[in-house]
């Protein structure tokens, strides 16, 4: 199987660490400032404002520029009081409610593009301290059929994938085709493409009664062989739409529940790169 690992430029920089030193640096100085150096101005500009009294009108001028920059914040305290509010906003919105991300390749085919951008739930699944990742309140599980956001259990990168195997299911691939619990999931013929000489076929599958899109390789000759798993527990099985062209579980392992990341939900745009112009003809939820 080739495999396409799908990954979200945003892991190799860690962003959320950077984003939260950035808070508590902003707030503490903004912290500091009105608790200690803000006093320190205003008894300056207080003391030199005493003695604007008992100087001469020619003085009075130049003491009063003096005021003025005595009473000035620095440089470092006005940007972490205009930054500070923002980035706070920003953190509080990317790490419990949405994050948006980017698709860079085709292993979610039909169902994602190859530079779709997407919004990811981070609360449906339970809310989560940014950086270490720790839950601090259970809200929902994970179900079949669902779009995920995680960390695989080999590397520290965000894949997407689609939520196949549940813990304690066992799961059997065959011949291109889906047995959970021993029972087959139905697949129904959408489109062969190019229809001339078909190379991919479009299927319609359902698991459990969740339909969604997905796509195989036509392909001639030897069968795919037969291949079983089972989910332990605190653990989830993903695949890729795209069957024939994704790294996921059946490489790489099953998914411990600590990498959650959240539930993809929407497509709010499409942009393949710079030389292309933004579109929003993919916008809508995610199935």
């Amino acid at each position: 199987m080739v495999g396409y690992q799908l990954f979200f430029q945003q892991a190799e920089f860690n962003f959320p660490l950077l984003l939260v030193l950035l808070v508590f640096g902003s707030g503490i100085i903004w912290l500091f400032d009105a608790l200690y150096l803000q006093k320190k101005r205003r008894a300056l500009v207080s003391r030199v404002g005493d003695e604007v009294g008992e100087v001469g009108e020619e003085l009075q001028d130049r003491y009063r520029e003096v005021e003025a920059v005595l009473g000035r914040e620095p440089l470092e305290v006005e940007y972490s009081k205009s930054f500070f509010p923002v980035l706070f906003i920003v953190l509080v919105l990317r790490s419990f409610l949405v994050e948006p991300f980017q698709i860079p390749s085709e292993s979610m085919v039909p169902t994602l593009e190859v530079g779709d951008f997407i919004l990811v739930n981070k609360f449906t699944y339970g809310i989560r301290l940014p950086v270490i990742r720790t839950k601090v309140l259970d809200i929902n599980e994970p179900k079949r059929g669902e779009v995920m956001v995680f960390f695989p259990p080999h590397k520290k990168q965000y894949f997407i994938k689609r939520v196949i195997g549940l813990p304690g299911d066992e799961i059997l691939y065959v011949n291109k085709v889906l047995y959970i619990n021993g029972e087959k999931m139905p697949q129904q013929l959408v489109a062969s493409l190019p229809p001339a000489n078909p190379r991919f076929q479009i299927m319609r599958e359902s698991l459990d009664g969740v339909e969604h899109a997905m796509r195989k390789h036509v392909t001639h000759g030897q069968p795919d062989r037969k291949r079983s798993w089972v989910v332990p527990e605190g653990h989830y099985f993903m695949m890729g739409d795209n069957r024939d062209n994704s790294a996921d579980s059946r490489e790489w392992g099953v998914v411990p529940e600590e990498n959650i990341v959240g539930r993809a939900f929407g497509i709010w745009m499409h942009w393949e790169g710079l030389l292309s112009l933004p579109s929003f003809s993919r916008v809508g939820s995610i199935q």
